[in-house]
Parts: structure tokens; C-alpha cells; sequence
């Protein structure tokens, strides 16, 4: 009975040890992920799948309209080739600063955005 106890207590230790043996690289991996973070970019789209971005008319205001719908009133799709598709893209720092009139026609956004 005792050689069982004995059997059982090395068994246990040795299955525990090769735990944290294989916890240890692990964290390796992830710390290593973590400092090479430089080269993992996120990048937020602007709008979510199945939506495309239009821009409110006269100002820098956006909303997100699902595919196949129109623009809510006094909201416009933005001029082809310059819609924005991620967070700080170029269209996206663009649009921050410039607007779309009532004649479809781009100009300065007014103060305040």
C-alpha cells in the first residue's frame, strides 16, 4: 500500500512539473508577441460588413447605411474613390476637414466640423 502512495505522489509531481514546464514557453510566446506588437496592427474599419459610410451634407457628420439602402435624408454617399474605409485612412483624415455640399460639389467643412 505504501509503494502505491509513493508511486502515486511521484506520478502527481512529475505530471504538475511538465505543466509548468510547457506553461513556461508559453508565456515566452507571449511576451515575445507583446514586444514585437510593433508589427501586429489593428486597424478599425469604418463601418461594419454588409454597411458602407455616407457622409451628412454640408458637414463632417458620417453614419454607416446597410448595403442596398440609401442615404438617410440630408446624408449622401461620398464622391467614388474617396470613401473612407478605416479609421485615420487617408479618405478618412480627408474627410475631417472637408465636405460635401448640396450640389454634390467638395468644399472646406465649416468651423467646428
Amino acid at each position: 500500500m505504501r509503494k502505491t502512495l509513493r508511486t502515486s505522489r511521484a506520478a502527481h509531481r512529475s505530471r504538475r512539473g511538465a505543466r509548468r514546464f510547457t506553461a513556461v514557453p508559453a508565456l515566452g510566446v507571449a511576451t515575445a508577441l507583446v514586444l514585437a506588437g510593433c508589427g501586429l496592427e489593428y486597424q478599425e474599419d469604418i463601418c461594419g460588413a454588409g454597411e458602407y459610410p455616407a457622409t451628412h451634407v454640408g458637414s463632417t457628420g458620417s453614419v454607416c447605411v446597410s448595403d442596398g439602402e440609401q442615404p438617410p435624408r440630408g446624408y449622401t454617399r461620398y464622391p467614388e474613390g474617396k470613401v473612407p474605409q478605416q479609421v485615420d485612412d487617408t479618405w478618412d483624415v480627408y474627410w475631417r476637414s472637408h465636405a460635401v455640399d448640396e450640389n454634390g460639389d467638395i468644399v472646406d467643412a465649416p468651423e467646428g466640423g
